[in-house]
């Protein structure tokens, strides 16, 4: 049971990151949202916030990687395609107000570990992209990594630009471009 409680305040501190990011983010909220106790706060989380945000981001990196290690294609067009078709969901949500919860943690440059938490989550998303794009056919790893990074840097700064619009017309035009980039570099001649 209280593993629940533990895994479900991760939850709620996910969702806290996505629309309000660290400073936002309150005990109460995630107390409330967890349907936990207030001694559970410091039970579950002997290290307070930080520790909580920690561990949400850290979870958070995890689940966004597995899908990433997983998005499907034959071919670096398919791939990319596939990959803006599965974050489209969660940029539609920023243009909503949400955000991604990992880089709600670079917004807290003073804390060095938060930050540090962020740049590895990044990395790993970027190491899965690359993996995907070497299996469907880009032939040099250090362009599949190049492409990845791209992507990735794309999908955070179209949180950013969505929510600013509330639309998610910054998102289908960097789609397109990107899509046409990945065209015109890596489909059959």
């Amino acid at each position: 049971m209280s593993v629940d409680t533990r895994s479900r305040m991760i939850d709620a501190a996910v969702a806290a990151l996505q629309q309000r990011g660290v400073a936002g983010m309150s005990f109460t909220e995630i107390l409330s949202t967890a349907g936990a106790a207030r001694g559970a706060i410091y039970h579950h989380f002997p290290g307070g916030k930080k520790e909580l945000v920690a561990e949400a981001a850290l979870r958070n990196g995890a689940d966004v990687r597995a899908v990433l290690a997983e998005v499907p294609g034959d071919s670096p067009v398919a791939v990319v395609e596939n990959f803006l078709a599965t974050v489209r969901p969660v940029v539609q949500a920023s243009a909503a107000g949400g955000g991604c919860a990992v880089a709600a943690l670079t917004v807290s440059p003073e804390d060095e570990q938060l930050r540090e938490i962020a740049a590895r989550a990044f990395d790993s998303w970027t190491t899965a992209l690359a993996e995907r794009l070497i299996a469907a056919g880009v032939p040099d790893p250090g362009s599949a990594e190049s492409l990845a990074a791209m992507l990735i840097g794309l999908l955070e700064g179209v949180h950013v630009t969505c929510r600013a619009a509330g639309s998610i017309n910054p998102f289908e035009q960097a789609a397109r471009a990107a899509i046409e980039l990945v065209r015109v570099r890596y489909s059959p001649s």
